[in-house]
């Protein structure tokens, strides 16, 4: 699904990624850890052709990410909130990304019905516009619009963050129900090795950005992260 081959980003004298080599395969659901500045944020970006590498290329299924689209009709991305439109209500933001993926207002409504947990009644129907909504449930309109269009290809940067307890177990659960359609991949970074243990069935630890560890989620693998970080 996504090769990335002798990729490299430089901001100045300082190497923010170095990855000679990374695979990863359709169907799988795959998490990226590291601590701040490990270039976890850069490396997505870099995938999603939001930036340019300084060397090296992504492929995605079969065709560089540069100057190619034909895999953004299949993927869907938050990143952070700049992926967002902040004068609109989020059901206006909604019926937008609908109509970029030819998904009429009923059908983007009975999509959404999905994430009415998610949501816990202060999404949909609220006329507050997106820049006045808290971090957390900008957080859930920017998920629920990336998945929108049930894309193959699902890339979230630090889901997790700025959610409450109830809101980070719904949305495992999401994208647990995600992941079980086999076309499906997924790519999630976070700081929270417990979420990402139990939604990711294979873990790559990036530290300045290179990738240090590369581990097939196991019964052991959450006390593994832990003693790496810890040390």
């Amino acid at each position: 699904m996504i090769q990335i081959e002798n990729i490299s980003k430089k901001f100045g004298g300082n190497t923010a990624v170095n990855i000679p080599h990374l695979e990863i395969q359709k169907n799988e659901s795959f998490g990226l850890v590291g601590n701040n500045g490990a270039g976890k944020t850069t490396l997505f970006r870099m995938l999603l052709d939001l930036i340019r590498p300084s060397s090296g290329k992504v492929m995605i299924a079969g065709s560089n990410v540069k100057g190619n689209s034909n895999w953004k009709k299949f993927t869907g991305s938050y990143l952070d909130e700049g992926f967002l439109i902040g004068f609109l209500t989020p059901d206006e933001y909604f019926n937008f990304i609908g109509g970029l993926h030819n998904i009429n207002k009923a059908e983007v409504n009975e999509r959404l019905q999905g994430f009415e947990d998610f949501f816990n009644g202060e999404i949909t129907g609220n006329k507050k516009y997106i820049r006045d909504l808290s971090k957390g449930n900008q957080k859930k309109v920017g998920i629920a619009a990336a998945m929108l269009s049930r894309p193959e290809l699902l890339v979230l940067d630090e889901p997790f963050a700025n959610l409450d307890p109830s809101t980070q177990i719904r949305l495992k659960n999401i994208l647990r129900k995600y992941k079980s359609n086999n076309e499906n991949t997924l790519l999630v970074s976070s700081h929270d090795l417990n979420h990402v243990t139990e939604v990711c069935e294979r873990i790559v630890v990036l530290e300045k950005g290179e990738t240090i560890k590369d581990i097939k989620t196991g019964e052991t693998t959450l006390k593994e992260l832990e003693e790496y970080f810890a040390a």
